[in-house]
């Protein structure tokens, strides 16, 4: 297959447990989208796509999309008429084998497969993506772009965990680390919006959402991040648990006779923002009971605290802080969650404007911090789908 020599139209599959977002880009000298959309709630009978093309007004409509390769199926339909050169999976967990975006082969989806019982959630979903698209475009060419490859630099001091060396080298226990993706995209994009270079640049990105993660970056490198060897590890999330004691895990088993897959439910499914609230996993709507709610309320404040904990945490690990920056659906939209996370953090020079704050539309990158605050305080839209679009570029060669 011949590519145009400096146009690559790059499709991007972004896989969650429950949805399927996707980009089309056009990578040539600029970047730009010519659709994108997403595929909500499949396997009900509520499921729905949303799309956009450049130029014309988006569409929702009903599909039948019953499963993932459903799903898959109607997103390439939609983008196949403007033309698909090359297609980019992202993938959660890439273990220790990739520590870049590579090539999809038959060996590469078995190492997928080894990996997958430590982010069953996510790289089910990837590798159903993969297989689906290989079926409808097998002419494309196809790279999987890994969250855990920007982590591959965190140092040994911070990536082992205080196990028996032996049986962590047998099973390959370590701190992975997720959301590199993101991470990456709004470090580089923090770095430009600052005017300053990666060499001693100090960063702190906070990618919140559903799943939330923390990440401390020097000189343009991740150096440690909150989450571990699986996506569990870390911040309150929507329905995780985040860090938690390990004996606790031993007392339930011998108190309750919970299994494996019954910790693995509790912690994964109903723990988090939903166990703490009883009600709800979506900060808008515990943000609208928490007036009232005191268990809203604490779940809020729980959040904010653990983040506001890492962030300390990770200026130490740092030696100082230049800017902290907020991402993903919570970290863009919630005005009221960064006041939270950022009251107390005035000792270290990062302070919030509440105007600035306000008007952040999470749209744009903006400041949200005063122009006199020591330590830089920003809202980043993140860019999964275009980071993917970038690293396939940049692993394909411009004609194959």
């Amino acid at each position: 297959m011949n590519f145009k020599k400096d146009t690559m139209n790059v499709l991007t599959l972004n896989a969650g447990s429950s949805s399927l977002k996707f980009k089309l880009l056009r990578m040539s000298d600029g970047e730009s989208v010519l659709a994108h959309g997403q595929v909500d709630r499949w396997g009900t009978p509520q499921a729905a796509m949303r799309v956009e093309v450049t130029q014309r007004a988006a569409v929702t409509t009903s599909v039948a999309a019953d499963s993932v390769a459903g799903a898959v199926e109607h997103a390439i339909g939609a983008c196949r008429p403007l033309g698909i050169d090359a297609v980019g999976h992202r993938i959660v967990h890439g273990g220790s084998r990739f520590e870049a975006p590579a090539r999809i082969s038959d060996e590469v989806m078995a190492a997928i497969r080894q990996v997958t019982e430590l982010a069953p959630l996510q790289n089910g979903p990837g590798l159903l993506c993969i297989e689906t698209q290989r079926r409808l475009l097998p002419e494309a060419h196809a790279v999987a772009v890994f969250d855990t490859a920007f982590h591959r630099t965190i140092p040994d001091v911070a990536a082992t965990y205080a196990i028996p060396v032996d049986v962590a080298q047998k099973h390959g226990l370590r701190r992975y680390g997720f959301h590199g993706t993101s991470h990456r995209y709004v470090s580089q994009k923090l770095l430009e919006v600052m005017g300053r270079p990666a060499a001693g640049t100090r960063l702190i990105t906070c990618h919140l959402g559903n799943g939330a993660s923390v990440c401390a970056i020097l000189d343009g490198k991740s150096i440690d991040t909150s989450m571990g060897m699986t996506p569990l590890e870390g911040l309150v999330m929507g329905t995780r648990c985040g860090d938690i004691d390990p004996g606790l895990l031993m007392y339930l088993m011998r108190t309750e006779r919970m299994s494996v897959p019954d910790l693995d439910e509790l912690l994964n499914r109903h723990s988090g923002l939903l166990g703490l609230s009883g009600k709800s996993s979506d900060v808008r709507e515990l943000t609208a009971l928490a007036a009232d709610d005191p268990r809203a309320e604490l779940a809020l404040a729980i959040f904010a605290y653990r983040v506001r904990k890492y962030i300390g945490a990770y200026a130490a690990a740092l030696g100082g802080l230049d800017a902290v920056a907020f991402a993903g659906g919570i970290g863009e939209h919630s005005a009221d969650m960064r006041r939270r996370i950022c009251n107390g953090l005035e000792f270290l020079g990062a302070e919030i404007d509440p105007a600035r704050n306000a008007a952040a539309s999470g749209d744009t990158s903006c400041r949200v911090g005063p122009d006199s605050s020591r330590v830089q305080v920003w809202v980043i839209p993140t860019d999964e789908e275009l980071q993917i679009a970038r690293d396939v570029r940049e692993l394909l060669p411009r004609t194959v």
